[in-house]
Parts: C-alpha cells; sequence; structure tokens
C-alpha cells in the first residue's frame, strides 16, 4: 500500500487560525486490521482499528437502526462491513452494504457565505430552496450550519446550547423542519476550548455534546481543530468519533485537521486535507489550484474508498469571486477528486448559470460513483494537464482537460494512457451533454478555455 504523507496546513476550517501544528501521521492507510467483513481482511485501518466497528457477520449495524446484524448483507469482503458504521448504525441491505456516506456527502454549508449570520431563518429558507430549486433531485442532502450557531456559554446542566436570539426555537426544531422537507442537518463543533470563532468547544465533552446532537436529530458534524493541543489530536478525533457511535444515531464525521493523518480513515467519513478555501481561482494558498495540488495527488487518492473520502473543503461556485467558467472547473475536478460536494452559496439568489453548475446531472454522477475512486492527474503540470477517474463499468474512465493557462488551448487524451486497450472507444461531453460518437486512438478538445475545462466519459468498445 501506497504511504501517505501530511500536508500541513496553516488556516482553520472556519474562519480563524489557531495555535495548533498538525505533526506528521505515520504508517500507511491499511497497515493492517480486522475491519472489512467477517474475516477480517485488511482494510482502510491503523493498526486494529476497524473502520466500520467490530468485525460481525454482515453488515446490518444495530437493531436499532439496521435490523439485526449480519442479515442484511453478504458476510466479509468489501461489501460486508461487520458492525456499526463510524457515526452509527447503518440500514443493511443497500449497494454498499449500509454503509455511511457510501458515495461522497452533497449538500450545503452557511460559513462561506454567512459565516457568523447564519441564523435558522437562513436555514429554513435554504432547506426550502434546495428543494424547489432541484438540488434536493439532484442528489443534495444535508442543510450543515457551521461556527456561531452556539451560545456564548453552556447551559446550567453544562450542555451546549443555541444561540437564543438567531435560532430561538432551538436545534431539534430546527432538525424537525429539515427532515420534514426530506433533507439532513448538519452541525458543527471543535474538539478545542472553544471553537475557531470563539464559542464553546466540545473538548472534554465529547460524550454529551454527542448525546446532545443526537437527541436533537442532528445528522452531520464538521469538526474542527481550532484552540487545542496538537499533542492530543489523534486522542481527541478519536474520543468524538467514539461517542458518535455510542450515541445511537447514524452521524457523518467530518473531521476538520486540515491535513491527512492515517489514522482519520479508521474513525470518519471524510477528512480535511486542505486549508480553507477561497472564492479565488490562483491567488494564493486558499485558492481553487492550490488545494487541487493538495488534494488531487496519488498518496492521497488511495485513502478515498466507498464511506472514506478527502474532503479539499466546500464548494465556492456561486459566490462571486471566479468566473462562471472558473467555477464550472471546480466543479468538475471536485467531482473528479470524488469530493464532497458541499454548496456554499446563497442557493436563494443564485443564477441560473450556478444553479445549472450545481445541478449537472452528468457531472454529479462521476462524483457519486459507486465505486469509489479518486481522480489524478496522468501529468501534473503547470500548464495544460490531463485527469482520469475510473468509474464503475468495464474499461470506463472520467476524463477532465484542464487548461490552467491564461489563454485558450488545444488539449488533447490519449486512450491507451487512461488504460483502455480497445481500437475504439464511446464518449460523452459532460458539460454539453452530447454524445461525441465512436472514436480512436486519442481525443482532441479544441479552444479549451483559460482556466476552462471540457469533460468526458469515456467507455472502450
Amino acid at each position: 500500500m501506497l504511504e501517505l504523507f501530511l500536508f500541513a496546513i496553516l488556516s482553520a476550517c472556519s474562519s480563524t487560525q489557531n495555535n495548533t501544528s498538525p505533526s506528521a501521521g505515520n504508517g500507511a492507510v491499511g497497515s493492517g486490521g480486522n475491519e472489512m467483513g467477517a474475516a477480517g481482511s485488511s482494510a482502510l485501518g491503523n493498526g486494529g482499528s476497524p473502520v466500520g466497528g467490530s468485525a460481525g457477520a454482515g453488515v446490518g449495524g444495530s437493531a436499532a437502526s439496521g435490523g439485526s446484524a449480519g442479515t442484511a448483507a453478504t458476510a466479509g469482503g468489501a461489501t460486508g462491513l461487520g458492525g456499526m458504521p463510524t457515526g452509527g448504525a447503518g440500514a443493511g441491505g443497500s449497494s454498499n452494504g449500509g454503509l455511511l456516506s457510501a458515495t461522497p456527502p452533497m449538500g450545503w454549508n452557511s460559513w462561506n457565505k454567512f459565516e457568523s449570520a447564519v441564523s435558522e431563518t437562513v436555514i429554513k429558507q435554504i432547506a426550502d430552496v434546495m428543494v424547489s430549486s432541484g438540488m434536493k433531485d439532484a442528489g443534495y442532502e444535508y442543510v450543515n450550519i457551521d461556527d456561531t450557531w452556539q451560545a456564548s456559554t453552556r447551559d446550567a446542566g453544562g450542555k451546549l446550547q443555541a444561540d437564543a436570539t438567531r435560532f430561538a426555537g432551538g436545534i431539534q426544531a430546527l432538525a424537525d423542519y429539515v427532515h420534514g422537507q426530506g433533507l439532513k442537518l448538519g452541525i458543527y463543533s471543535d474538539r478545542g476550548s472553544t471553537t475557531c470563532a470563539g464559542m464553546p468547544g466540545s473538548g472534554g465533552h465529547e460524550t454529551d455534546d454527542a448525546a446532545t446532537f443526537a437527541a436533537w436529530g442532528v445528522d452531520y458534524l464538521k469538526y474542527d481543530n481550532c484552540n487545542a493541543d496538537s499533542a492530543t489530536m489523534q486522542v481527541d478525533y478519536t474520543a468524538m468519533g467514539k461517542a458518535l457511535k455510542a450515541s445511537g444515531r447514524p452521524i457523518v464525521y467530518s473531521i476538520c485537521g486540515w491535513g491527512f493523518y492515517d489514522w482519520e480513515p479508521s474513525l470518519g467519513q471524510l477528512w480535511r486535507t486542505t486549508t480553507d478555501i477561497g472564492d479565488t481561482w490562483d491567488v494564493d494558498g486558499h485558492s481553487i489550484l492550490s488545494l487541487l495540488d493538495i488534494n488531487g495527488t496519488t498518496d492521497l487518492a488511495a485513502a478515498a474508498s466507498p464511506g472514506h473520502w478527502n474532503d479539499p473543503d466546500m464548494l465556492e461556485v456561486g459566490n462571486g469571486g471566479m468566473t462562471d467558467t472558473e467555477y464550472r472547473s471546480h466543479f468538475s475536478l471536485w467531482a473528479m477528486m470524488a469530493a464532497p460536494l458541499i454548496a456554499g452559496n446563497d442557493l436563494r439568489t443564485m443564477t441560473s448559470a450556478t444553479k445549472d453548475i450545481l445541478t449537472n446531472s452528468d457531472v454529479i454522477a462521476v462524483d457519486q460513483d459507486p465505486l469509489g475512486k479518486q481522480g489524478v492527474p496522468l501529468n501534473p503540470s503547470s500548464t495544460l494537464e490531463v485527469w482520469s477517474k475510473p468509474l464503475s463499468g468495464t474499461a470506463t474512465y472520467a476524463v477532465v482537460l484542464l487548461n490552467r493557462t491564461d489563454t485558450a488551448a488545444d488539449i488533447s487524451v490519449t486512450f491507451s494512457d487512461l488504460g483502455i486497450t480497445s481500437g475504439m472507444v464511446s464518449a460523452r461531453d459532460l458539460w454539453s451533454h452530447t454524445d461525441l460518437g465512436p472514436l480512436s486512438g486519442s481525443y482532441t478538445a479544441s479552444a479549451v478555455p483559460s482556466h476552462g475545462v471540457a469533460m468526458l466519459e469515456v467507455t472502450g468498445m
């Protein structure tokens, strides 16, 4: 197995930098363990830490939320995750064995657009528009509240509580509203004493806070890395992971540790590999290209699999800092990396162009492909790049031709470089939604715009 390296990251997952500096993880993904299936074959674990709970026959999880363990799917192998998935028990019998986040999570997060101005009114309106705009039908599921939802202090019993002005109805009532729309609610906390914005953190309160989130009906936790000791990072994230599992509710665990560590896949469904994203193409360390270069590597790609996703941060599509061409590239590349597709714009006022980007079913299908492979560039370059992502199906690949330069350019892909050895291929342009017809040998996209992409699905014939 490939050994994965930590990328040291400078800023926090929400707004402010903190006083920790991630230290390098050691060991390789898949260094042992008994996590996959009844037989205990080696998988994405670290020294015996199971991804899906203790190994047992089948997949079903706990009786409370998935039926009797081991009766819903085949024991052993890649589809037989025994016991309870990290974050809670999953219902057995799905095509991915009841695995929590079997495909990358899709949804919306409040931070990029609203920061501390988030409120229950905003969350309800976003949930409404997610349904009315067609985003729910396109696969978007989670409505996630980021930092500053909390009151500045815990209640008299030591419990987290919502800001009494902006969330007057409380989180449980808000979760009920979101669930009523057929969606799920996500929330935010931090492993430190305080969050990145200075609100009460969950450090030392993991069991109580996980139980509180479960009681409220929360479905997703983004867990940040501010104001905490770097020496206790793995211990702290493990404590919350165990607390979520013990809560009895399936809660997606999003580890926001600002870099990859080899123990993260044994704890969460997704983990931040980068600094915070910025609404820029190529200006600084927060730009689309900067995060792409961090996340889109062969080493990190080896960690991605159904239920386990590298997270290069939320989408900036529609926030106004880039062109629609750049946003189309941003969305295409996140799909190629099997990244979570978490929108961060104001859905209530998005343009038709933004909506068309966020709801492109052909591109979303690449991100959500059940094979769960992350794409990588075949020719890492500062100018013209060819990206390839294996898809389910025989000899089928997604391809992105990326123009990093400031002028339009022709970009070619040779099909044998993808691993297709047949003489002819079928191909589909995923942005024009047109079939390109049988092709032989290679394909050239003409005049790919500056900072733009051409995106194809290619299948050997």
